[in-house]
């Protein structure tokens, strides 16, 4: 039997990158996995590719942002497939980047809550009432290799979120140990996707520095590593697992600085 077979499995920020990637693992595992995100066009392909595999899937329109279509999606779940046995809540933005703190405008630090944690905190107050009413189940939030040491990057938003994100998960792991909830974070460092492609080609010296620092690998990820990591976590493999957080960069450098 596949470690995923006939769980029920919710993807946020599923139509491209490691949430698209981690979606095809799920479902080549027989996870019935039911994709969320803003972008349709996005969302309905990697659909496509999941059923033209064999896979079972549905595709759910959310905004993580939005309180009422995270609980449209946790119903969506529920009602099509009887139950939720687990998330990857991973949608997030980059928010400000190569700037000082104090140069950084407080939308885009209030934008990046919003997404990075504020939704990862909704998202788990939604689910978590249908997994204890399916005996339990397990969930993994996107933090970031940022939420356990800081950048230098000029992205204290995006660090602040993703440090919160492994609190926030911590917390929740403590909250549901005794009720069969496994609560765990994911803390990825570069990956090839659309949040970090971009900043490659357009400085690729810096972004070469920087990997080379953080790295002992001393090169990008691929996000089907990720999506591996993600799914054992969400399998009953990891079943004494629970309040850490899962570092996946290619191991530490030896180097200070």
């Amino acid at each position: 039997m596949k470690r995923m077979q006939d769980k029920v499995i919710i993807v946020t920020g599923a139509s491209s990158g490691l949430g698209a990637a981690t979606a095809r693992q799920l479902a080549s595992e027989g996870a019935s996995v039911v994709l969320a995100a803003r972008r349709r066009d996005k969302g309905e392909a990697v659909l496509r590719d999941i059923k033209a595999a064999g896979g079972e899937a549905i595709f759910v329109q959310t905004d993580v942002t939005s309180t009422a279509d995270v609980q449209a999606l946790v119903a969506a779940a529920v009602e099509r497939y009887g139950g939720l046995d687990g998330a990857f809540n991973n949608a997030g933005i980059t928010g400000p980047t190569l700037a000082l703190l104090a140069d950084i405008d407080e939308v885009g630090w209030d934008e990046t809550m919003v997404t990075n944690l504020r939704a990862v905190f909704v998202c788990m107050k939604h689910q978590i009432p249908a997994l204890l009413a399916r005996g339990g189940g397990a969930i993994v939030n996107m933090a970031s290799m940022y939420g356990v040491k800081a950048g230098d990057l000029g992205n204290s938003p995006y660090c602040a979120s993703k440090f919160a994100v492994v609190g926030l998960s911590r917390s929740a792991a403590i909250d549901y140990a005794d009720k069969n909830i496994r609560v765990n974070a994911i803390c990825p460092g570069f990956i090839h996707s659309e949040m970090v492609d971009p900043y490659i080609e357009a400085e690729p010296e810096l972004m070469s520095r920087t990997i080379q620092r953080h790295s002992a690998m001393n090169r990008v990820g691929e996000s089907d590593e990720i999506a591996q990591a993600v799914t054992w976590l969400l399998s009953s493999q990891a079943s004494f697992v629970n309040g850490t957080e899962l570092l996946v960069s290619g191991g530490e450098t030896t180097r200070l600085f």
